[in-house]
């Protein structure tokens, strides 16, 4: 996430009512209304979407095919579209993808109030699951899951879904959590309970992913990991590093 303790906030809890449980989404859904305060209880959220989007953007297709096309873009756990805006401002076709009904409205009503600029594409916000657009049939040509799948019951089942909505070629990212030591004094007691940079209750550290396990995932998934990295906060804002002992990123395509 972002803060000022290497920590991370998921962008909400996305999915299906199979993969999240409705704690989860009550839990976002609560923190809706101040999604977009920088100051508010997003605040580390805020703080690292430079770096996480400007990652992804680095290792995701160019927005536009060489027919000029916009390449599509799920960004699913979307809460209130930190991410979405950004993407759709770096010219892909977006879709942003949530489980809370107030995450998706607090996105939208941001997005009413401050119009994205004539050169961003189209972004559109859905409440729903990913289970919905596994059944319609959707594939995107890039696929963004960003602080998400530390809050799903099965992050195995849920990449493997993920892939699926996935073109062949196509590129996702993926941020979480580590499960070290140094997680669980930095991102869980420090940022809940001693700073309080996070709402009590927002992690679980027992389901934070190390980065053998999310190879193992990934691999039974039927994708491919092209680059991981760690993401650390600092006095200048958050940075990639290659400590990944608390947050880290990563790409993966579907070949």
């Amino acid at each position: 996430m972002k803060g000022g303790a290497p920590m991370q906030h998921h962008d909400s809890p996305v999915l299906s009512a199979d993969s999240v449980a409705p704690e989860e989404i009550a839990h976002f859904s609560d923190l809706a209304a101040r999604w977009w305060d920088p100051a508010g209880p997003m605040r580390p959220l805020h703080a690292m979407n430079d770096l996480r989007t400007g990652w992804a953007m680095r290792h995701l297709p160019a927005s536009k095919a060489d027919d000029g096309a916009r390449r599509t873009l799920l960004d699913i756990g979307c809460g209130a579209g930190l991410a979405s805006e950004a993407f759709a401002r770096a010219g892909f076709d977006v879709t942003g993808l949530d489980a809370s009904q107030a995450a998706i409205t607090a996105g939208r009503l941001h997005m009413r109030h401050h119009p994205l600029p004539a050169s961003a594409g189209p972004l559109s916000y859905r409440c729903g699951s990913a289970e919905e657009l596994v059944a319609e049939g959707a594939r995107f040509d890039a696929i963004s899951a960003l602080e998400v799948i530390e809050h799903v019951t099965d992050p195995a089942a849920f990449l493997r879904m993920l892939g699926g909505l996935l073109q062949p070629g196509g590129v996702m990212v993926v941020s979480t959590m580590n499960r070290t030591w140094r997680s669980m004094a930095m991102a869980k007691i420090g940022a809940e309970y001693v700073l309080r940079l996070l709402p009590v209750g927002t992690h679980d550290w027992r389901k934070f992913i190390t980065p053998a396990e999310m190879g193992q995932y990934t691999a039974h998934a039927g994708l491919r990991i092209t680059d991981i990295a760690g993401m650390v906060p600092g006095l200048g804002g958050w940075r990639e590093s290659r400590d990944m002992a608390v947050n880290y990123i990563a790409a993966m395509v579907r070949d």
